[in-house]
């Protein structure tokens, strides 16, 4: 039976919808909340950077599995109703959390992204989680002052929760127009794993924390 792209959605705001592959119970799971960046906007099939990590996982021999809850035009406000469910359907080892790039594109007050992004990294901390905050720039025509107020909310909720964090998604990618979409906010196909190199460092840590114990 086909789905309606509101059916889809409707199920994934409700934290329903999961990806294909099934979590074994001793599997660790790798839970992305985030917008179009993480979600793959307007790219082929399994070539964004949260599938991309997928496969780096097994290639690396980590037994992690991601659950990639990241919906297009998502904000902070709309994470906050989106990972309760999540949190409760399956308790993930690592959350990360991609969110706050639609909030400073639409202008929402820096004080609301920050406490968003405070409760976001709470939720996360009180299902056990260890959390990652991944750090955004919004473009240039925003202004240098804006774009650095905007950019040092997600480091500054990360110092204060004394959580793992990472500057910025598109660190060079957004300064190469050769690697942006025609829109110029979404990243091409090619930038994916410039993107996930970015994450990494920040989230292979806590992966080597996260690994199941040997058995006897």
């Amino acid at each position: 039976m086909r789905l309606s792209a509101v059916m889809i959605r409707l199920f994934l705001l409700a934290g329903i919808l999961l990806p294909a592959t099934s979590c074994a119970a001793d599997e660790p799971v790798i839970l992305v909340l985030g917008d179009s960046l993480s979600a793959g906007y307007g790219l082929p099939r399994e070539s964004g950077w949260v599938q991309l990590l997928g496969q780096r996982l097994g290639q690396r021999g980590y037994p992690h599995r991601v659950i990639n809850a990241s919906v297009s035009g998502d904000t902070t406000a709309g994470g906050l109703t989106r990972l309760p469910p999540l949190l409760k359907r399956r308790p993930p080892a690592i959350l990360i959390v991609e969110l706050g790039a639609n909030d400073g594109l639409r202008g929402i007050a820096f004080e609301e992204i920050e406490a968003n992004l405070t409760r976001l990294v709470r939720l996360g901390k009180a299902s056990g989680a260890h959390v990652l905050v991944v750090g955004n720039r919004l473009p240039p025509n925003y202004g240098a002052a804006y774009a650095d107020h905007f950019q040092a909310l997600f480091k500054e909720v990360a110092q204060r929760e004394q959580v793992a964090w990472i500057p910025r998604l598109l660190a060079g990618v957004a300064e190469d127009w050769g690697l942006m979409q025609a829109d110029g906010l979404h990243p091409v196909a090619k930038a994916q794993p410039q993107m996930l190199d970015n994450v990494w460092p920040g989230l292979e840590p806590l992966i080597l924390h996260t690994l199941p114990a040997a058995k006897p």
